[in-house]
């Protein structure tokens, strides 16, 4: 793929396989800050060829949203972030990562960033630009019901048997303290 600002872009979304386009790179780039490409979307200047929208280092979509301790939102752009702030998926107290340089920080150590969110200040509603195609809709953080049923499944057999392991050993050193007791009585 040539220059991205130079080119004709195309936007297949994930969930359906719909696709936007032909738009311009600052609407593309637009439309990521917005939290209308979501990480799984793809992008392509050909409709031939076609990569995962985080792929292109120029829109930025640079951080991960940690949703739980082990569950991630992302890539996605510092716009994105914003938008799903000022929506209130997230908040002050979410960590964002980095992917760039791993730095994992919580969302209000950027008291600019939460400002701006919750004021929505720097968010574009309304594109810049004639629309030559129809808006994706915007992505949210929604974590899929069924897989967060399938992940608490899963910690929950993880800490079944994590329990199980320490009644044995806690079993084990009882009965080593119990071999020990006679013997000191004598």
């Amino acid at each position: 793929m040539d220059e991205p600002s130079r080119q004709g872009w195309f936007l297949r979304k994930h969930e359906d396989g719909s696709v936007f386009g032909p738009i311009s790179f600052e609407q593309l780039a637009e439309w990521a800050s917005t939290a209308q490409i979501a990480p799984h979307d793809a992008i392509s200047d050909d409709q031939l060829t076609w990569m995962k929208a985080p792929m292109l280092p120029q829109l930025g979509m640079d951080w991960l949203v940690e949703i739980t301790s082990d569950r991630y939102y992302g890539p996605t752009t510092l716009g994105a972030i914003q938008e799903f702030i000022r929506l209130g998926e997230i908040d002050g107290e979410t960590f964002i990562i980095n992917a760039c340089d791993g730095t994992r920080r919580k969302i209000q150590e950027f008291p600019a960033f939460l400002e701006t969110g919750a004021e929505g200040g720097s968010i574009e509603t309304e594109p810049s630009e004639p629309q030559l195609s129809k808006e994706p809709a915007a992505s949210g953080i929604s974590i899929d019901l069924q897989d967060r049923i399938r992940d608490l499944e899963q910690s929950l057999r993880e800490e079944r048997r994590a329990l199980e392991e320490a009644e044995q050993r806690y079993g084990e050193l009882e009965r080593k303290y119990n071999q020990l007791l006679p013997g000191q009585r004598k």
